[in-house]
């Protein structure tokens, strides 16, 4: 057995709304959660916090008792999977942990302060994984006793549905502390990625660019809020559930991409030039599936079929929405 799968008990410290979905997250796959509020209250405030605490907590289940993913029954099993503790019971919980979710504010002092608690209760082989999307894990590994153990581990809301999480660790962090979480996050169904030490992860930083240029569209008058939103969930983020951003370029072909890019940022601004590697990609005739490389190297891969499961992921997908097209669907149209 491995150390993953040996663990048996999930200790999460922050009992906000990231500390919950994480919680739920585990609960949901069959692991207990100690959820610690870390957060010094008066008897009354840490009652009625930890009971709004459960009170989210429930609310989530309900949703997916109401989208049929739950029964009631297993919805209140996982409900008691979840124990929402005080910093005293959770430090006295701390002394048997392999590895510990940090989800406290995105404050620094508040990350330091909590990192500083937890390192002085936990053992020096447990693992702490910093949910802060704000942070990188070499600044908080420099105000920590023991940076080796501690790594980034960023959940994309909402937790408990979304399978990505994006971890980052430094040449410092101890390879055995990646291993765990990513062994353990996979035990659980997740889909743990791991990028260098930079602002914004890879989600973040690609969504901020997107959410700014649709925002840019409607202050511009060029469309309006909602056809924006439209041609998103209809065109743009369709392609994307199936195929890649670099597996895109590749699948149309790095040329759309440069001379596009060459075109707006001439149109519009500089912003659109097209990146370096883009650029190097054109130089090289490393064009896609049509040359045999680009991002990716298809020397081995059997294009035709390739193509056909992407197609047929895709088909199913449109299907799945209702936005797959039907034969002969203007002629019924036209007899309703």
């Amino acid at each position: 057995m491995s150390r993953a799968d040996a663990v048996a008990q999930i200790h999460v410290l922050g009992a906000g709304r990231m500390g919950q979905g994480i919680a739920l997250a585990f609960a949901f796959a069959g692991l207990p959660v100690t959820l610690i509020d870390f957060k010094a209250r008066p008897d009354d405030a840490r009652i009625a916090f930890a009971q709004g605490a459960r009170s989210a907590i429930e609310g989530q289940l309900r949703a997916l008792v109401a989208l049929g993913r739950l029964s009631p029954d297993q919805a209140t099993c996982v409900l008691e999977r979840i124990a929402i503790v005080d910093r005293a019971a959770g430090a006295t919980a701390l002394a048997d942990c392999d590895l510990m979710f940090e989800a406290v504010p995105e404050q620094i002092d508040a990350k330091i302060d909590a990192l500083t608690w937890a390192e002085a209760r936990l053992g020096e082989s447990a693992v702490i994984a910093s949910t802060t999307s704000s942070f990188l894990v070499t600044d908080l590994q420099a105000r920590v006793a023991r940076p080796g153990r501690l790594l980034n581990a960023h959940w994309l809301n909402p937790a408990h549905l979304i399978p990505l999480v994006e971890m980052s660790a430094s040449q410092a962090t101890d390879a055995d502390a990646v291993d765990l979480t990513t062994a353990l996050l996979k035990r659980i169904g997740k889909r743990p990625i791991l990028c260098a030490p930079s602002a914004g992860y890879i989600v973040p930083r690609i969504q901020a660019l997107a959410m700014n240029e649709a925002a840019r569209l409607v202050e511009e008058g060029v469309a309006s809020a909602e056809a924006i939103d439209e041609a998103i969930r209809t065109g743009f983020g369709l392609r994307f559930a199936v195929l890649g951003l670099l597996e895109f370029i590749d699948w149309g072909g790095c040329d759309i991409l440069y001379y596009a890019s060459h075109y707006l940022a001439r149109e519009i601004a500089p912003r659109f030039e097209p990146a370096d590697i883009v650029s190097r990609n054109m130089a090289q005739a490393r064009d896609g599936l049509r040359t045999g490389s680009g991002f990716y190297d298809y020397a081995a891969v059997d294009v035709p079929a390739y193509v056909a499961g992407r197609l047929g992921a895709f088909g199913g997908l449109l299907d799945h929405l209702g936005l797959a097209p039907v034969y002969d669907g203007a002629r019924q149209a036209a007899r309703e």
